[in-house]
């Protein structure tokens, strides 16, 4: 019987070491659409960045008010995950795709048509649910349909390619407010949900087991998550980063624009570059990581990112390159860290995926949030305060990580991994 069972799992992992097969997407359609709603976040924030200062100006407000649309929006997107993902895991990942893009694209017209702040807020707030189930989704499906030999590859890779969107996304909307006013961008925004809407029509649904309890206890999953041992340590250390992260997205726009008078298309290159530090972040881990522990990237990673916020602190608000220069060690190694961690928390929990998933970018955006409602005050340096908040991640994280990395929880997840192709 053992001899059996041991047969058994080994064919159960070489099943699960390639995403189920896609009748219409293939695989490698899956992975595309999977990073394009990944992209969400970024993008709904990030392409209407450059337009910040002018819709201050054009709605004849403070720049708090329209900085709410920032900060509401990753709140009630971290308040959507923890619903649509125990519903993905009781009625499929393709069902909540549907709603939740199709939610998206209706709400980003009605960005589009808004003639006030508090209309645009509100639909903001819808924007933000019905992204937030496709996030949350997209990263429930790479659980589904890879197993954890193949999984931080395949997250890397995802992540790295995702992380186009910061990088280009300031630069297109810069470039859409030399043609139309910052309405073109939410019009894009809407034309970026109809494609994901078409796209996820396509996808044949990828979970195997479905939550056969009631909603309720669908819901009560995420308790469930909540106790697993571990769990919350990995999420805290998994989270903190977005606090500056988040908060420089918010007001590198004041920052460049306002701050050092440069124009939105100037800015837009400058955000580039910090944004392709995110890209090279993943990168860096799955090279490094053939070499090197886990346990010690994670603590370079930490070390650095405070070190890059003392450098903030001092020297960021003297040049506009400056402060790119400086802040780039800290976006790189947030992104760096930010792989092993997920895989730690996917591998922590076995089952409620769905649920784990959402814990994880609910804690992520309410921790943003909390960085873009911080950075938001009328500071007299709003660079040596980001420069701060940099380095009390760091220290904080780093610490952290010294208290867990030796418990069994951490140390029983494998050190190497290997990319599987699907034939």
């Amino acid at each position: 019987m053992k001899g059996n069972e041991i047969t058994d799992q080994e064919c159960n992992d070489r099943n699960q070491n390639k995403p189920r097969r896609q009748k219409y997407l293939g695989e490698k359609g899956l992975i595309a659409l999977i990073v394009f709603l990944s992209a969400s976040v970024p993008l709904s924030t990030d392409i209407y960045l450059p337009a910040l200062p002018g819709m201050a100006r054009y709605f004849n407000i403070s720049a708090d008010l329209v900085n709410l649309t920032l900060i509401l929006y990753f709140v009630f997107f971290a308040i959507g995950t923890l619903f649509w993902g125990p519903l993905s895991d009781k009625y499929g990942r393709r069902p909540v795709l549907l709603i939740g893009l199709s939610m998206y694209f209706v709400a980003s017209l009605g960005c589009a048509g808004s003639w006030n702040i508090y209309q645009l807020i509100a639909f903001r707030i819808l924007q933000a649910i019905g992204g937030s189930g496709a996030f949350a989704v997209a990263t429930a499906m790479i659980k589904d349909v890879f197993n954890s030999k193949s999984r931080e590859p395949i997250l890397a890779m995802v992540q790295s390619m995702m992380l186009i969107s910061p990088a280009t996304a300031p630069v297109l909307g810069a470039l859409l407010l030399k043609f139309m006013s910052w309405r073109g961008e939410f019009l894009a925004l809407a034309f970026f949900g109809l494609l994901a809407l078409a796209g996820s029509m396509a996808l044949q649904e990828t979970i195997d087991k479905r939550n056969k309890a009631s909603i309720l206890q669908a819901m009560g999953g995420l308790c469930k998550v909540a106790r697993n041992p571990g769990f919350l340590s990995i999420l805290t250390l998994t989270s903190l980063p977005m606090l500056f992260v988040l908060a420089f997205i918010a007001s590198s726009s004041y920052i460049y624009i306002d701050g050092f008078g440069l124009s939105p298309l100037v800015y837009s290159y400058y955000f580039a570059i910090n944004a392709l530090g995110m890209i090279g972040g993943p990168m860096l881990y799955m090279r490094i990581s053939r070499e090197y522990r886990r346990r010690s990237i994670i603590i370079a990673c930490f070390a650095a990112i405070s070190a890059s916020g003392l450098l903030i602190s001092v020297v960021g608000g003297f040049q506009p390159w400056i402060l790119t220069i400086v802040i780039l060690p800290a976006t790189i190694c947030a992104n760096c860290a930010r792989i092993p961690c997920i895989n730690l928390l996917l591998e922590l929990q076995r089952e409620d995926t769905g649920s784990a998933v959402s814990l994880l970018n609910c804690f992520v955006n309410l921790v943003g949030s909390v960085g873009i409602f911080i950075i938001s005050r009328n500071w007299s340096d709003t660079v040596f305060v980001l420069g701060i908040m940099v380095i009390l991640v760091g220290l904080v994280c780093v610490t952290l990580w010294l208290s867990i990395s030796q418990k069994l929880y951490v140390m029983q997840v494998p050190e190497r991994y290997t990319v599987v192709t699907g034939g």
